[in-house]
């Protein structure tokens, strides 16, 4: 029996020591690694190695969305499973876009993780909640029927990275120290992303962020 190891990314630490005690329970599951955000959680994932990952969505520095993307960017065959307290359609089918494996709501039972890590690893098969499913559903349904397309995200991936950033208070120099820019190119996709999605404000650009699950309200 091949081993499955895993590493844990939420920003909040009760819950990975919860699910890692609950995870080294299943005789085949390992948690060899835990992350509090996105930034780091990649450079962990680029270390380690595992087979699986389990990502909430919603965290500060960078989003279980980009961090994901990019994991899957420099190694397909690891899997991404989010595990997040949001179940918007839109945050589903971006974790999906991004390479996730699965997208399961805090609130299951533990049986429907270990099932959807073993789907991902074993079988290399998508697993949704049930409450997920219908939302993705009724999204297809309503686009079908109201000959819409689906909302499509207005952002780059390095713009989405900048307003979350933004939305977390900090400055146009942290900023550009995290990201490795200079301060002015900063400013420039600040003004641009002010432009295109019409905003006046930071309060603005902050409400957005929070609706769209880069940040936490």
């Amino acid at each position: 029996m091949k081993t499955i190891e895993i590493v844990l990314v939420d920003d909040h630490r009760i819950f990975r020591e919860g699910v890692r005690h609950l995870l080294e329970q299943q005789e085949e599951m390992k948690v060899i690694g835990e992350a509090e955000d996105g930034r780091t959680a990649v450079n962990l994932v680029r270390q380690l190695q595992p087979r699986v990952v389990i990502m909430d969505v919603t965290m500060p520095d960078l989003n279980g969305i980009e961090a994901t993307r990019r994991i899957r960017m420099e190694n397909p065959g690891i899997k991404v499973i989010a595990l997040s307290m949001h179940a918007h359609r839109r945050l589903a089918r971006e974790m999906l876009d991004a390479g996730a494996s699965g997208y399961l709501l805090k609130e299951c039972a533990f049986e429907e993780l270990v099932q959807a890590i073993r789907l991902a690893f074993e079988k290399d098969q998508i697993y949704l909640s049930p409450k997920i499913s219908a939302v993705m559903v009724d999204d297809y349904l309503r686009v079908i029927r109201e000959g819409e397309k689906p909302d499509s995200p207005a952002l780059t991936s390095r713009e989405r990275e900048i307003v979350q950033l933004i939305a977390e208070g900090k400055t146009n120099a942290k900023i550009a120290e995290i990201l490795d820019l200079s301060a002015r190119t900063v400013e420039k996709h600040r003004l641009n992303i002010m432009s295109r999605l019409k905003m006046q404000n930071a309060a603005e650009l902050i409400k957005y962020a929070i609706r769209e699950g880069l940040t936490q309200g």
